[in-house]
């Protein structure tokens, strides 16, 4: 029941309204008889500041943000943690008691999501397709993992030199050897793939499209024993998957990090684990098709 004392979270995205943050939320706080509700509100991009202040001065607990807000929120705030500060995003905030705390949970996500799932990180060889808003967070989280190596492939677009000199300056802050490569040099990509042990689709490519986001002649070198990650979890197998999958590779769709980097903001409000399985579930139920 809604009373005097329940508090408020949200999502500030735009658009919002799609979001499946607040299903994962609210189930989370019914699990452990939380008073509060997530609500998803869809904020122009004009107004960000008007709605951080609005957080402020209502007393809003804590909220997520999406694009294209992950980045120009972060002068609203009063302090960073240690990791949204090697990122410079932020995907959740903290109301503590009128501070505002940044906090990037997207990366650490899916590095979660597949502990969870008992792989062990420590000595693999990672392989990130991309270096977008979702392949910043996954590289800059891949360092707090003790992985033996992180090889990443961004296609020479006008951001490649920024993005070049954003991994030259993250890669000394960690233990783990850390390369950015064009996308374009083929040849070392299929090298690349062909010995890791991880390989992640950070890419949208396979979201609208049955496009993939290697050339079909690196596709050929996935083999077993290799696991393959593609953020993207509508569809929840992409052709990519589906490839891996044939090649005998291990695959996990975005639905994991998703929940993951949910799990991370819930624990960072409350101090309480989400219900993972729970919430899995209902996601699953959620984008399952609907029977004619």
């Amino acid at each position: 029941m809604i009373d005097g004392k329940t508090q408020l979270y949200g999502l500030l995205a735009h658009p919002a309204h799609h979001s499946r943050s607040p299903r994962m939320h609210n189930l989370s706080f019914d699990h452990w008889n939380i008073n509060a509700r997530y609500l998803a509100f869809d904020v122009a991009p004009g107004d960000l500041a008007a709605a951080i202040g609005g957080m402020r001065s209502l007393g809003i607990a804590g909220v997520n943000l999406s694009m294209p807000f992950k980045q120009t929120v972060i002068p609203l705030l009063d302090d960073l943690t240690p990791r949204a500060q090697r990122i410079n995003a932020v995907n959740t905030i903290k109301n503590d008691q009128g501070r505002l705390i940044g906090d990037s949970t997207d990366g650490a996500g899916l590095f979660q999501s597949l502990q969870s799932r008992e792989f062990d990180l420590r000595g693999q060889r990672v392989v990130i397709l991309g270096a977008g808003g979702a392949g910043k967070a996954i590289i800059a989280a891949a360092l707090d993992y003790q992985l033996a190596r992180v090889d990443v492939f961004k296609r020479q677009t006008p951001s490649y030199a920024s993005v070049a000199n954003w991994v030259a300056d993250l890669a000394p802050t960690g233990a783990t050897p850390l390369q950015l490569h064009p996308y374009e040099d083929v040849t070392t990509m299929h090298d690349l793939v062909a010995q890791a042990d991880l390989v992640i689709n950070a890419t949208s490519v396979g979201m609208t499209t049955a496009g993939l986001p290697v050339p079909t002649d690196v596709l050929a070198v996935l083999h077993p024993g290799q696991v393959v990650y593609d953020v993207i979890y509508h569809p929840l197998e992409t052709a990519f998957l589906a490839r891996a999958r044939e090649a005998g590779c291990t695959t996990h769709n975005g639905l994991g990090m998703l929940i993951g980097q949910g799990a991370l903001a819930f624990q960072f409000w409350t101090g309480k684990p989400m219900p993972v399985a729970a919430v899995e579930a209902d996601l699953l139920a959620s984008l399952a098709p609907t029977s004619k």
